[in-house]
């Protein structure tokens, strides 16, 4: 797209490197990565104690829940912070999505067989990563999808579940309560498999531990 700089003229920042890594991620990034983390981590262990509770013995029913409404608080709080720093940064070229369709199935394509076949046989990802361009097609379409709208519908069903009373207008609206705490579970489960697919995906880097390394140091290696 034009309006991501050239590898000429990139501002500073963007190229700072260190040896054979590239920065990449920058402090405000890593941190509101680890919180965001830990707050889905949490969300996810007491909602289902919430769902399942019958199963589970970890803490109180009322512990779960009260601990579940001021996580999902902290996190909805975070997702704000996360929001600003890209929308006000010159970071947000990470997020513009490619709107030459052609290119972008092929890129797509190429990275689907890279992870379908070629990362088992040692090949480099067609990808390659720079500050102003992190995420691989695959990568980029799925976290705008996640990000600004799969995120909002969950933080929306889990507010109205949080005050029925508050919002029984726009939970009738909407099919009542079992329609939206049917969305919001289904939504749980997704974040379940998705931590699961992200953590594993974290782990096909150099070794196991690298690209884990990148969001604590903020530089990638360059292979």
């Amino acid at each position: 797209m034009s309006s991501i700089p050239s590898e000429h003229n990139q501002p500073e920042a963007w190229i700072k490197t260190k040896d054979s890594e590239l920065y990449i991620n920058p402090l405000p990034v890593r941190i509101w990565h680890w919180l965001n983390a830990l707050g889905f981590v949490t969300l996810i262990l007491t909602g289902t104690h919430i769902r399942y509770a019958h199963l589970f013995n970890l803490m109180t029913f009322e512990t779960a829940v009260k601990t579940h409404n001021w996580v999902a608080f902290a996190v909805i709080a975070n997702y704000f912070v996360w929001l600003g720093f890209y929308i006000f940064s010159d970071r947000i070229t990470n997020y513009h999505p490619e709107l030459n369709v052609k290119k972008f199935f092929d890129n797509a394509f190429k990275q689907m067989m890279y992870y379908g076949y070629g990362i088992f046989r040692g090949e480099k990802s067609p990808h390659k990563v720079v500050p102003h361009d992190k995420f691989n097609p695959m990568q980029s379409i799925t976290y705008q999808i996640i990000m600004l709208l799969v995120v909002p519908i969950q933080f929306a069903t889990g507010l109205m579940m949080w005050d029925v009373k508050r919002f029984e207008g726009v939970i009738a609206l909407l099919g009542g309560v079992e329609v939206v705490n049917t969305v919001h579970v289904l939504i749980y489960i997704f974040f379940v498999s998705f931590t699961m697919i992200h953590a594993y995906m974290g782990a096909l880097g150099h070794t196991p531990a690298t690209h884990f390394r990148e969001m604590f140091t903020g530089y990638e290696e360059e292979h």
